[in-house]
């Protein structure tokens, strides 16, 4: 051991910039995760896990650069290391414990090397590893180690006698994430236990966190059209009160009816049934380097960064904001480039967010997927739909606690006083234009107030986006007059 005499240095890895907090826009994500990489692969299996760094992410249920074949993973990398934004909520559907789920890898021989085996399997479930030395099954821990390797393999050490083995016999079973479908993710409940799996999961996210989710993501999944109609069904009556928006990828294949050009999109996303003024429809990927992303995986973060900006009040939209990202790209690699006139005219025009390079990559699109067939503000535009949305949401948990007092005019009175407070507050600050909150007596029958049925009646304007500044330019005469007549212009 070293004997310390004098004065040294140790570096120490940077730390990565604590991620900005944001609840509004909060993402629960379903979708798979390298839990092979853990200790105990089924304890992370239909199970929401909250997430407020990276290194919780890498911890509840492992992460890889391969977002083909672990989904979540890009919405770990987009909200951690691109946008760091936190928290996020992730949902794993791969599950060890389900046979098309898993391969089995026959044993056979491998050759060891100063007593260092490497085995080449692909996502082995360390906890199903059998090594041999000729017909003498070894001891994990006492007779060898084994860890994955960064390369994807498992390297297994042997120790005391068995390190003098030539060869070892080794089996073991991986995860097949190919193995995973659409009923995997939209899940179910099962009608004996009452268990929940995929994307029936959300419902647990306020009793289990007391958080209400913000945007419900499926990234690599969601293109698919029994995904989307189950993301769009879970966005109203979470729990039965709460309301999220929900982001919708459009597939950019062209062989499984998704748009391979900017003309296609249209049809590809009524195709994929993505309608809902609580969806918005995204097409097509986005690029950081030699990373491919769902376009979802990326939006979802810079949205809650957006709100972070304001106080954590969903009120602007993050068309036109920076996305941090290096290209657009479709599912096989091709590089696409939209300029404004065709973004406008046939994505933004039919309810589809896209995203432009103008001095830099950014979103680019305000509506939800319901326009055009809706022209409501609080239903056509993102920001809108999303600030009634929260809003709604901050009702019920507000006042929750007044349910079951005495239906009197105290507290008629408590609850109008003070949505108006607050409303006032918000005004103040610029992220409404109005807000007021009202008791009126025409909403309030007799018969609904013996039932013990109050209502109370709030009036909110949150700003539409600009979506266009014009100006008009016109030449000026008298101007032109004035300087070569030496007279005053007009």
């Amino acid at each position: 051991m070293a004997y310390d005499h004098g004065i040294g240095v140790v570096e120490q890895s940077t730390s990565l910039t604590t991620p900005v907090e944001s609840a509004a826009g909060l993402q629960v994500i379903f979708g798979t995760a390298p839990i092979h990489l853990l200790k105990d692969p089924a304890a992370a299996v239909n199970k929401p896990v909250l997430c407020y760094s990276f290194a919780e992410c890498q911890q509840g249920l492992g992460y890889s650069d391969d977002f083909k074949d672990f989904s979540l993973c890009q919405s770990m990398d987009a909200s951690f290391r691109v946008f760091s934004v936190a928290p996020i909520i992730l949902v794993n559907v791969l599950d060890p414990g389900k046979e098309s789920h898993t391969t089995a890898n026959e044993e056979a021989d491998f050759p060891a090397a100063d007593g260092v085996v490497r085995y080449d399997k692909p996502f082995v479930l360390l906890n199903t590893l059998s090594v041999k030395n000729g017909d003498t099954p070894l001891t994990e821990g006492e007779d060898y180690l084994a860890e994955h390797a960064e390369d994807g393999s498992v390297t297994i050490t042997l120790l005391d006698e068995a390190a003098e083995a030539e060869t070892v016999k080794i089996a073991s079973k991986s995860l097949n994430p190919a193995g995973v479908t659409n009923a995997d993710i939209v899940g179910g409940v099962d009608v004996e236990t009452g268990a929940e799996t995929g994307i029936e999961m959300v419902r647990r996210i306020y009793p289990k966190f007391g958080l209400t989710a913000g945007i419900l993501l499926a990234p690599g999944w969601s293109q698919d059209p029994v995904v989307t109609a189950a993301l769009q069904a879970k966005t109203e009556g979470i729990c039965g009160v709460f309301r999220a928006q929900t982001y919708i990828d459009i597939s950019t294949d062209k062989a499984s009816g998704g748009a391979a050009v900017y003309t296609e999109v249209k049809s590809a996303k009524e195709k994929q049934g993505v309608t809902s003024a609580f969806a918005a429809a995204l097409w097509p990927m986005v690029a950081v380097g030699s990373k491919v992303y769902a376009f979802s995986a990326m939006l979802a973060p810079l949205t809650a960064t957006v709100d972070a900006d304001n106080d954590d009040v969903p009120c602007e939209s993050p068309s036109n904001k920076d996305l941090r990202i290096t290209g657009t790209v479709l599912h096989d690699g091709t590089e696409v480039l939209l300029d404004q006139q065709q973004a406008n005219d046939l994505l933004n025009a039919n309810g589809v967010i896209t995203a432009i390079n103008a001095n830099g990559w950014k979103a680019w699109g305000n509506n939800t997927a319901a326009y055009p067939s809706t022209t409501d503000p609080k239903d056509r535009f993102l920001a809108v739909r999303r600030f009634f949305n929260w809003d709604a949401n901050n009702f019920i948990l507000t006042y929750f606690q007044k349910v079951d007092n005495p239906a009197n005019t105290r507290l008629v009175q408590s609850i109008v006083d003070s949505q108006n407070i607050k409303g006032n507050g918000y005004v103040a600050k610029d992220y409404v234009a109005g807000y007021r909150c009202e008791f009126r007596d025409e909403e309030n029958p007799l018969t609904d107030l013996l039932n013990g049925h109050l209502t109370v009646h709030t009036f909110l304007a949150p700003y539409v986006p600009a979506e266009y500044i014009e100006n008009i330019n016109e030449y000026d005469t008298a101007a032109l007059e004035a300087a070569l007549t030496g007279g005053d212009a007009a």
